[in-house]
């Protein structure tokens, strides 16, 4: 356990002294914010604020990663290794996006197909090297079972499973996306989840059919591991937080967000409990909601609104909320989130 606590602890120091380097290094070269002219008018003032910040979450957690396992003298696993490329992968696609955002002096990069169409492929490349290199016992990467709290009995096939993780990875890498609008509010809650994957994963181990002989044990890959990741992007985004909390001093953009979301669908996956991604990421689906209802309101209605603006923050800031207030308030959610994800875990282990 002494790798996940490593891991978690150089990733915080690499990220929340590594940070300021960015910042400075972005801000010489112009690499701020652009802000929509249609969006909140008192996010105007951060306008120019350095972005890309996803860059330094993403590195702090590999070399975090990296570094524990120097330390325990232990290989890395297919399934982290894989989890880790599908974020690097992401974090590019966000990157270019944020780049030309930059570039073009205005809140266009990638077009929503391209960005998709993209995220998909390289989710689907995910889902299908997961698939891959089992081990001695059997064990890929990802199942070709369903899994909910824990895997299922449902067969899916190589085929549904490619498009099924496709499209978990694609709405997790977007739901993320959509709630990165107010400062410190996605890394904040991506705190929380990973933590909670960190749990999900130490017990998974410890509870592991190679370990004990109970009707309720796991069958996963590489659970321990995993944790390790989950507690180096834990730190890597705590870290970050300090500097991206209200007045934020640098945005992670989509090279962040993307890959975050990313890291999360990969670990729900590769830790066999997919669905249970819905309630631990509570938030980025309340968030992800608020948008597709307003879309389709919109539509049917004839230009009529549920929320004064969609993504639903800023529906509060156009009511009169205050930005930290909204903040610690969907924090709050998104701690009752997570308790209820892992209440939910733990209540089916008892349970069988």
């Amino acid at each position: 356990m002494k790798v996940i606590l490593i891991a978690g602890a150089f990733a915080l120091l690499f990220s929340l002294f590594g940070t300021p380097l960015l910042i400075r290094f972005l801000a010489k070269r112009g690499f701020g914010q652009v802000i929509r002219d249609d969006g909140p008018t008192s996010h105007h003032t951060k306008r120019g604020t350095p972005t890309m910040g996803g860059i330094i979450i993403i590195v702090a957690a590999i070399v975090a990663y990296a570094v524990a396992h120097l330390f325990s003298g232990r290989p890395p696993t297919v399934s982290a290794l894989l989890v880790l490329g599908l974020v690097v992968a992401l974090g590019f696609i966000g990157f270019l996006d944020d780049y030309l955002k930059i570039s073009r002096k205005q809140s266009l990069g990638l077009s929503g197909r391209q960005k998709l169409l993209a995220q998909a492929s390289i989710a689907a490349l995910f889902g299908y090297l997961g698939i891959q290199f089992a081990d001695l016992g059997g064990l890929t990467p990802i199942s070709l079972n369903l899994s909910t709290v824990r895997e299922t009995s449902i067969v899916l096939g190589p085929v549904l499973v490619v498009l099924w993780i496709a499209l978990m990875v694609t709405a997790t890498s977007n739901g993320v996306n959509l709630t990165d609008g107010l400062d410190g509010l996605a890394s904040g809650a991506s705190v929380m989840t990973f933590l909670a994957f960190v749990l999900i994963g130490v017990w998974e181990f410890g509870q592991s059919c190679v370990l004990v002989t109970t009707t309720n044990c796991y069958a996963v890959r590489d659970p321990l591991d995993l944790a390790v990741l989950a507690a180096a992007f834990a730190g890597s985004c705590t870290g970050f937080l300090w500097w991206n909390a209200s007045p934020a001093r640098i945005f992670m953009g989509d090279t962040g967000s993307l890959a975050l979301g990313g890291a999360l669908a990969g670990l729900a996956a590769t830790l066999r409990v997919e669905l249970l991604l819905i309630p631990l990421g509570g938030l980025f689906v309340i968030i992800t909601m608020s948008v597709i209802i307003q879309t389709l309101y919109f539509k049917i209605s004839g230009g009529k609104r549920v929320f004064k603006m969609a993504p639903l923050q800023h529906h509060f800031e156009l009511i009169g909320w205050g930005e930290v207030t909204i903040v610690i308030r969907f924090w709050i959610i998104a701690g009752l989130s997570v308790a209820l994800g892992l209440g939910l875990f733990y209540a089916q282990w008892v349970s069988v």
